[in-house]
This record gives C-alpha cells, structure tokens and sequence, in this order.
C-alpha cells in the first residue's frame, strides 16, 4: 500500500462523512425539502469517482470506501441516521448505488499496467450521479405530463431534463477520461466517437431510468449503460 493509497482511503473517509454532515446541517438551516438534500448527497457521492481516481495508486484498494459504506449505507437506511438521506418513505437507492459503483469499477478500473476501462464505469455513474438527480428534481418541481411504469409515476419533463444531462454527463466523461493522466491506459477516443457513445449511452440510462421501480434506477442505470458502452467501445 503506497501513501497515494493511505491518503485515499483516509481522504475518501472524511469526505463522505463529511458530506453527510453538512447535507444534514444545510437541509435544516435552508429548510430544503428531504428530496433535495437527498439528491445533493446523492451527486456529491457520485462525483468522489473523480477523487479516488486522482488519489489512489491501486484499483483494488481504491474500490473499498464505496464498498464498505453499501455495509453503511444499509445501516443509515434502516435506523435513519442522516435525515437527509433517508426517512420512511426512503428506498434503498443508496445502497444500491454503491453497489454499482463498486461493482464497474472493481470489473473495470485497472491500474499498473493492463487495459484500463474505467471510462466506461466513470461514464456509468456519472449518468447515475447528474442524469437521476435532473430527472427527480426537474420533474418533481415542473413535470406536468406523467406516465407510470411498474407503480411508479415519473414525468416526461423529468425524462427530457435526464435526456439532456446525460448526454453532456456521459460525453464529457468519456471525452475527457479516456487516454487521461487519471487513466493512461485506457483507449483515448475522438471528439466523434466520444459523442456518438454518448447518444447511445444516453438512450439506454433514460430508458432505464423510465422503466425502473423505485430505487432500482441505482442498478439499472448505471449497470446496463457501462455493460452498452463496453460492447460498444472497442469499435471506435
């Protein structure tokens, strides 16, 4: 284990408490609604990917804080510890996205030599990350044209708003990680290939996320947009 690695997972530690903390702290002095700081905690999760890629020096010690907070993130849901992410109406969203993210990124991250396919588990969750928390915000607040799949109600508003922040979420990532100093081994693409994936990867995460009952969206959708992305991938 190397200090890149200690500093990871000590790091990795602080932030995610500490995120948990001050959603909880803001969503009482703001008086924001628990659908919103859920959603705060929610992108602020997704987006330590970008951290533990820049800190860590080994994948397989890289993917243990989101593994080991699956463990904690159960345990907040059951005794609802953190208000802001969970009450009784709650699902077990959060669970299931640290599952996902553990799960692309230990079948996919590599470092020290190898094929590194994290762009693709990268592009995955950050459609999970932005394109889920678009959809419930935008739709909550403005949708008006509903439809229901599997008892669970979404809106059309909410779909475009996860359509469109996909798209932007999913080709920034594979634009900018691929052949990166965050991920030298892995197959750097072109402008083109970049955004023609996107489209692709962004047609099955908003379906996905259509189609999905409630919480379940934190598997699908990032799982069946990296399993399309790495079939795909290796063409361009």
């Amino acid at each position: 284990m190397t200090k890149g690695d200690i500093a990871g997972l000590v790091l990795s530690y602080v932030y995610a408490f500490g995120l948990l903390f001050v959603s909880e702290g803001l969503g009482k002095l703001m008086k924001w609604p628990q659908r919103v700081t859920r959603k705060v905690t929610h992108i602020g999760a997704g987006m330590w990917i970008w951290g533990i890629l820049a800190l860590f020096d080994h994948w397989y010690y890289g993917i243990i804080p989101f593994a080991t907070f699956i463990v904690l993130n159960y345990v907040f849901y059951r005794q609802q510890i953190f208000k802001a992410m969970d009450t009784e109406q709650s699902t077990l969203g959060t669970v299931y996205f640290a599952i996902s993210i553990t799960v692309l990124f230990a079948a996919l991250w590599r470092t020290g030599g190898g094929i590194d396919r994290v762009p693709i588990a990268a592009a995955g969750v950050m459609a999970m990350t932005w394109g889920d928390a678009a959809a419930s915000l935008v739709g909550e607040t403005w949708g008006r044209r509903t439809y229901t799949r599997f008892g669970h109600t979404r809106s059309l508003e909410g779909t475009l708003a996860m359509a469109i922040v996909n798209l932007v979420a999913i080709f920034l990532t594979l634009w900018l990680l691929s052949g990166s100093d965050l991920s030298p081994n892995s197959q750097a693409l072109t402008t083109g290939a970049a955004l023609l994936l996107s489209v692709i990867g962004t047609a099955v995460a908003t379906f996905a996320e259509s189609i999905s009952p409630a919480g379940s969206d934190n598997l699908s959708v990032p799982l069946l947009t990296s399993v399309v992305l790495f079939a795909l991938y290796g063409l361009f």
